[in-house]
């Protein structure tokens, strides 16, 4: 092998390196935007009934119903 074959081979796995770092950033950022949309869900389940059933109460008493 000589000079020139060992430098395109460190080129093509430089290359295949810095590439496959762009695309893990990539899910990664992904991977982060869908546990803040779980975490945001979980929130609602969690705490949402409570929301909805302080807008009920505050319906009722605007209508005059409580």
């Amino acid at each position: 092998m000589n000079s020139d074959d060992e430098m395109q081979q460190n080129i093509r796995r430089t290359t295949g390196q810095q590439a496959l770092r762009k695309i893990r950033a990539i899910v990664d950022e992904e991977n982060e935007h869908d546990a803040a949309i779980a975490r945001a869900m979980r929130w609602l389940l969690r705490y949402g009934w409570v929301v909805l059933l302080v807008i009920v109460v505050v319906l009722a008493r605007l209508m005059g119903v409580y």
